[in-house]
């Protein structure tokens, strides 16, 4: 199969990234504004806060398949708690967004307090790709919380791709000019884009990476190196074998990588998601953390928003924990 045959469509759509790239900015923009005048901005800056049973979704969730969550569930009545909240609203400034605190009153959310099946409290939970993590209960030494902490943080980037956007929670940002925006990288983008559209890979790889090389963070060059490493890896695969391959051997880690990546090629983004989830569950060891790592590239072929990556993610915290 030659890179030219190959069709994306319904995968990634650029133009759809690029204007990705632009919201977020302005995003950063806005959050960069907020700070200079003191105004929290809306949403995803918060690192303390108050969740209830009606913003448990969107709050905690949702919010966990972006940043870490942990959560507090205290009460007022409660002495150890107050001993506690504090520490851990301390700890959640001095990580600067690598994980989020949300704070849940037990005595007016006994949902939810029932729901995590909550002993006593102080008691304290993560939730990460929407998957809850007990932590510990009780006041905990301020140096045992913070190895869990760490523990937590390490393993959201490291097993689920999930990395908090680091937070000022000072405003630094009004005393020194936020930094100007790199770029612009249309011509290089664009040039990227042809590449790839004449299946050029090589020629492709090399331009995001060129972008990549100057704005690390850049979502169009991130998406798009995504998308030219697996037409890289597919280009001399046949469908036909690989596929096959995959069928006979189940427990062949390396054919059902391969299948997975011929998946998404061919728009079955559901498929290779599942079908790598599933091979993640059944190994250990190597295997396990080839077909976990291969499942978070093809996290970045489709990007962050997607919702069937969001369902992937806590696919994969259910198989992992």
């Amino acid at each position: 199969m030659q890179p030219r045959n190959m069709s994306m469509s319904g995968v990634v759509d650029l133009a759809a990234v690029k204007a990705a790239g632009e919201a977020k900015q302005k995003a950063e923009q806005a959050r960069a504004e907020a700070a200079r005048t003191g105004r929290a901005p809306a949403g995803g800056a918060r690192l303390v806060y108050d969740v209830d049973e009606a913003g448990f979704q969107q709050d905690v969730l949702q919010r966990s398949t972006e940043v870490p969550v942990v959560i507090d569930f205290w009460a007022e009545w409660c002495e150890p708690c107050k001993q506690l909240g504090p520490l851990l609203e301390r700890l959640a400034n001095e990580y600067a967004g690598a994980f989020v605190l949300a704070k849940i009153d037990v005595d007016a959310n006994q949902m939810l307090f029932q729901q995590f099946g909550v002993q006593g409290i102080p008691a304290v939970f993560a939730v990460v790709a929407g998957q809850p993590i007990p932590l510990f209960q009780g006041a905990a030494p301020e140096a045992q919380i913070r190895q869990v902490l760490d523990q937590l943080v390490q393993a959201a980037e490291q097993q689920f791709g999930i990395v908090g956007a680091q937070v000022d929670p000072q405003g630094a940002a009004e005393q020194a000019p936020a930094a100007p925006a790199p770029g612009p990288y249309d011509a290089l983008l664009e040039a990227a884009s042809q590449a790839l559209d004449a299946g050029d890979l090589g020629g492709a790889v090399q331009a995001y990476k060129n972008v990549l090389s100057d704005d690390p963070a850049n979502p169009e060059a991130k998406l798009g190196l995504a998308q030219a490493e697996l037409l890289r890896r597919v280009q001399d695969l046949d469908p036909q074998t690989v596929r096959k391959e995959a069928a006979d051997n189940p427990a062949d880690v390396s054919a059902q990588i391969r299948a997975a990546d011929l998946d998404l090629v061919g728009g079955h983004v559901e498929d290779a998601f599942g079908r790598l989830v599933e091979t993640v569950r059944r190994t250990a060891g190597d295997d396990r953390e080839a077909a976990r790592l291969r499942l978070l590239e093809l996290f970045e072929v489709i990007g962050a928003e997607d919702p069937r990556v969001t369902a992937a993610r806590t696919a994969l915290a259910r198989v992992l924990f």
